[in-house]
């Protein structure tokens, strides 16, 4: 695959050593664009540290809140940036391949860095298979949910995007939490990871309309 300038063909192009960016929630997917708005000091520096380098950042979730960091993030290459003007960098990363975290290495800096090894999600440096998504059944529940909170989308954008950027763009914005968004990250490939997503966004549904019930 390739990200910005860069072409990504197999796991081993891919930097042995990267500094991550732990951030609950956050999920990054390859092919995907997430922006960031960086303004802590340490991840100020961890930028400039990726900008001097390969641009590659790990973004990860902490487990649980506590020190450790979950086994598996994703690699993105920077591929947007722009200086604000009020200490903050505006970045945008286009996702390359997950990694799975071998081990943090104490590196001296003030961000974190982690040696990594994408070689069990290899399927990641190829293209997708679109066919492999139910598309209508996708949608279906992205109708549902829109119905179910009063909300709107562009539907000329849905209706353009491919099953990829579809289910991608869907799993990166919806308003789940550190456990779900895990899920979605480690399903195996993008026809799990679409049912990952239905499943949730089903189960989601499920929950507020029954917390919505009035009690007898």
């Amino acid at each position: 695959m390739k990200a910005g300038n860069r072409l990504y063909p197999a796991p081993a192009a891919m930097p042995d050593v990267i500094p991550v960016f732990p951030l609950p929630a956050a999920l990054l997917l390859p092919r995907a664009e997430l922006p960031l708005n960086i303004f802590e000091p340490r991840y100020l520096a961890m930028v400039d540290h990726a900008l001097a380098s390969d641009r590659i950042i790990g973004m990860i979730q902490p487990d649980d809140g506590d020190h450790d960091l979950l086994p598996v993030g994703c690699a993105g290459r920077l591929t947007s940036f722009a200086e604000s003007g009020d200490d903050r960098y505006l970045i945008t990363l286009t996702g390359v391949a997950r990694f799975h975290v071998t081990e943090e290495i104490d590196a001296g800096t003030a961000f974190r860095q982690c040696r990594i090894s994408a070689e069990q999600f290899a399927g990641d440096f190829a293209d997708a298979d679109e066919d492999s998504v139910n598309r209508e059944t996708v949608l279906q529940t992205f109708r549902d949910y829109l119905h179910a909170n009063s909300l709107k989308a562009d539907w000329e954008s849905v209706e353009r995007a491919s099953n990829e950027v579809l289910v991608n763009a869907l799993a990166m914005m919806a308003p789940f939490g550190p456990a779900e968004k895990q899920a979605l990250l480690e399903a195996p490939d993008l026809a799990a990871r679409a049912d990952t997503l239905v499943a949730i966004t089903e189960l989601l549904m499920a929950r507020e309309a029954g917390d919505r019930r009035p009690l007898q």
